[in-house]
């Protein structure tokens, strides 16, 4: 608007037009820090002019509301300047012709909660976009190999059109092709430990199972779901030392915002918790858990072919999309996730045998915080939790205790870890015998198991 009225001289009314006519929005989270509000006195400070011109578009915009009869009280949660902020999510639905979330659960969110007052008055600005991602990065160039197995059995036009993977289906049972996939995937494995080694010193086993979780580090995303199994399995395997047990390999990367103090415990968590494992010689030949340092595109286009559990799991509702869900599903891992972002749509195109889905959805979650969520008594009524973050305090691990994590989970928990808990474990397993070798050794194809043990699960649960 600034540009248009003062640099090139259009009146208001046609500079807004050209404007709105130009401008989307994508809205990428519902997390509160990303909705920001800045204080009046600093817009105004810092940018006089465009302080003016929001000032002039709020004004506008609310006598525009209050002329078709919107009440008071909604045209205030709906303003762009009120209570002393300038609202620059509410600035950017006013501003724009058309607003989009990017998976078709987050847009319904937005509709039903985070611009529910906008989208009862302007309906028809609201659509949905599902994020993607470049498949050209993600795989024909990040796992050369495999693009080249699939340009040998489906030709090269899938480089140009996507959808012409879909000839792969014709293959799914075709068991030299499924032989030669496993030793890609092997391949890409053994290549990502040498890399381990050499920048984390850290051995790890190719032929155990590469269950990776990269993302932000973040309370929502959930890497302290992932931690606290872990934990849990380190001390089953304490007090088990001669069961059976799949060997596994828990690979994080991940970075914290630069004041995000409680993400930065959970990264020292992990690291701490991995040290402790790693060390120990009666497990570290069945576990091992590496936090990759300077997690970034290039560590990613080696670590993603070589994952065959990729870890989604944020509480349901929070995760706008997710787009490291769709580069590992490409690269031929296993989903392991709630259904929540792209996840959802996700587990609609692959069907229940090749996604492990776990967890409430987005409306229990807002059922049980309704009610009142108490994480103390998932704390205090299970055995294997209270043990977990007991051990987080006294005595913890490499020299620090986790107090903070320990009373944030058995007090507070906003993202529900432990109302999750339970079932994510109960679904690790199942994954580690769908993977197993003895399973695979009895001639029964992954699809084939997967599907076997996802129907136990549900007699299981019906029982």
């Amino acid at each position: 608007m600034r540009i248009m009225m003062d640099e090139c001289g259009y009146n208001w009314d046609n500079a807004w037009d050209l404007v709105t006519r130009t401008v989307a929005y994508t809205n990428h989270t519902v997390m509160s820090e990303a909705l920001e509000c800045w204080s009046i006195d600093l817009v105004k400070r810092r940018l006089p002019r465009n302080y003016q011109i929001i000032e002039e578009i709020n004004k506008r915009f609310c006598k525009e509301m209050h002329d078709i009869g919107v009440d008071g009280n909604t045209v205030g949660q709906m303003a762009v300047v009120n209570e002393g902020v300038v609202k620059m999510a509410n600035l950017a639905v006013v501003g724009s012709h058309s607003v989009n979330g990017v998976s078709a659960l987050h847009s319904e969110i937005l509709k039903e909660s985070v611009f529910k007052n906008f989208y009862n008055v302007m309906p028809d600005k609201f659509k949905n976009v599902t994020n993607g991602i470049a498949h050209r990065r993600w795989l024909c160039q990040s796992n050369p190999e495999l693009d080249a197995f699939l340009t040998e059995l489906i030709g090269d036009g899938y480089v140009m059109d996507a959808s012409k993977l879909k000839n792969l289906e014709k293959f799914k049972s075709d068991k030299s092709v499924l032989e030669k996939l496993a030793d890609i995937k092997l391949n890409n494995k053994k290549k990502m430990a040498q890399y381990i080694k050499y920048h984390n010193n850290i051995i790890v086993d190719p032929s155990s199972i590469f269950d990776v979780q990269i993302k932000r580090l973040h309370e929502y995303k959930r890497q302290h779901l992932n931690a606290l199994h872990i934990l849990t399995t380190y001390q089953w395997l304490k007090e088990n030392p001669n069961a059976e047990f799949t060997p596994k390999t828990y690979i994080f990367g991940a970075k914290a915002a630069p004041g995000y103090y409680f993400a930065k415990e959970i990264i020292q968590f992990i690291v701490n918790l991995a040290n402790t494992i790693n060390n120990d010689p009666e497990v570290n030949n069945k576990l091992k858990v590496v936090y990759l340092e300077d997690y970034r595109v290039t560590v990613a286009e080696k670590l993603i072919p070589s994952a065959e559990v990729s870890e989604q799991i944020s509480l349901a509702g929070t995760e706008a999309s997710g787009t490291s869900n769709m580069k590992f599903m490409i690269n031929g891992a296993l989903t392991l996730g709630t259904e929540d972002g792209a996840n959802v749509e996700i587990h609609e195109a692959v069907g229940n045998d090749n996604i492990f889905i776990f967890g409430m959805t987005t409306p229990e979650v807002r059922r049980i915080k309704k009610v009142g969520y108490d994480p103390f008594s998932y704390y205090s009524n299970s055995v294997m939790i209270k043990k977990a973050i007991d051990e987080m305090i006294n005595p913890g691990f490499g020299g620090v205790k986790f107090n903070n994590i320990a009373e944030s989970l058995s007090r507070k928990d906003p993202y529900m870890v432990l109302a999750d808990f339970a079932d994510y474990y109960d679904t690790q397993q199942y994954i580690s015998k769908a993977v197993s070798y003895t399973h695979l050794r009895a001639h029964e194809t992954p699809e084939h198991l997967v599907c076997r043990l996802l129907l136990e699960k549900k007699k299981k649960k019906k029982k």
